[in-house]
């Protein structure tokens, strides 16, 4: 718990706009992915292929949309940003993985890998000062 105070401590005397915009721009992006994922689930079940005859496969294609809609929202306003991030790190792992199992795709590997990063990023930075958890806790 010490470890996170002192980086939550870190990230809020080093904040800067960008970052917040990335932060951001990540949310909206996890969330887009989720609303294309809900949308078109079809998809999805192509992309799940090389793990379909695996145990908890219909669990997993099932977790992938609500994880990205409801943790994309998190992440771009600011709120449990580490926990959101921490529930895309199967998914993000998973989409590097199918990568390799099934057919390859550079684009999706390259967009998987960035993201993988970013979200890595976001994870010892914090939400930074211009989120929600700042404002609740400054209201403390």
């Amino acid at each position: 718990m010490d470890t996170i105070k002192t980086l939550n401590k870190w990230a809020n005397a080093h904040t800067y706009i960008p970052l917040d915009l990335l932060r951001v721009a990540l949310g909206v992006f996890l969330f887009i992915k989720g609303i294309n994922f809900m949308a078109n689930t079809e998809m999805l079940m192509q992309l799940f292929e090389p793990i379909q005859n695996m145990a908890g496969g219909m669990i997993v294609v099932h977790y992938v949309a609500p994880a990205h809609f409801i943790g994309g929202l998190l992440i771009a306003f600011g709120l449990l940003t580490r926990w959101a991030i921490i529930a895309q790190f199967p998914i993000l792992i998973g989409a590097i993985a199918i990568n390799f199992a099934g057919e390859m795709n550079s684009n999706n590997l390259i967009l998987a890998l960035i993201t993988l990063f970013v979200c890595a990023f976001f994870l010892l930075y914090g939400s930074g000062k211009h989120s929600a958890d700042y404002y609740f806790k400054m209201q403390q």
